[in-house]
């Protein structure tokens, strides 16, 4: 790489949060940027590439390039993936699904290019974070993502205090969310631990056709019935 040759830009390309997605509509001008790119660093080689191909970009999957970024991902790996940007040839970050960078690995490659001064471009998509509180009727002037909480029984109950605590004490929606096949437990512990007046979102399935994102408080959702829930992407948001 010659002194004066100029990095590529790195785009941030959202991607559809569940299959059969009745709201999913790609802004022509991603679809643009997506068809002049060939190297794209992804969570998942064979979700970007069939998101690539259904978002019909124009061009054959098999011209293009493709890096792996996932939580496996070391980073003494991550400067080799940002060699061809640095070379001048620009880049797409694609997630699993929703944004890149937010609760994603691909936030990794971000801090190591914005430390070497490329440039990041960030473009409109969906966040199941954002658009569960949206539609929660909870805090949106203050509000936490605190990613995934503790397995442990001890520590989640301690986490889950905490961020009650939080919530009650200064208003602040607490979101989080768990790995799909351990919603249920988390749910359960919620109300055992949490007080009854607590107010909770259970966001499940955001903008697929099963989608459903209701509150209530902890005292109303001991008699409701349990949300279904069991392996679907899930958010939870805690709230006063």
């Amino acid at each position: 790489m010659s002194d004066n040759r100029k990095p590529g830009r790195i785009y941030m390309l959202p991607c559809p949060i569940s299959e059969g997605n009745p709201y999913d509509v790609l802004p022509e001008a991603n679809r643009a940027i997506m068809a002049s790119i060939d190297y794209f660093i992804v969570e998942n080689v064979r979700t970007a590439r069939r998101f690539l191909s259904a978002a019909k970009i124009g061009r054959p999957i098999e011209e293009l390039t493709f890096a792996e970024c996932s939580e496996h991902t070391t980073a003494l790996q991550l400067e080799p993936l940002l060699a061809p940007i640095l070379e001048g040839r620009d880049c797409g970050i694609i997630s699993e699904a929703g944004l890149p960078g937010v609760a994603d690995p691909g936030a990794d490659v971000v801090a190591v290019a914005q430390a070497k001064g490329v440039e990041v471009i960030p473009l409109v998509g969906p966040s199941s974070i954002l658009m569960a509180l949206m539609a929660s009727g909870q805090n949106g002037q203050s509000f936490a993502f605190n990613g995934y909480l503790p397995i442990k029984p001890a520590e989640r109950a301690r986490a889950l205090k905490n961020y009650e605590r939080r919530a009650l004490a200064e208003g602040q929606s607490q979101i989080f969310i768990e790995a799909p096949y351990r919603n249920d437990k988390l749910f359960a512990d919620m109300l055992s631990v949490l007080g009854a007046g607590v107010r909770v979102t259970v966001a499940v399935d955001i903008t697929s056709p099963s989608q459903s994102i209701r509150t209530l408080t902890v005292a109303e959702w001991r008699r409701a019935p349990k949300p279904e829930m069991h392996k679907k992407p899930t958010i939870f948001i805690i709230g006063r």
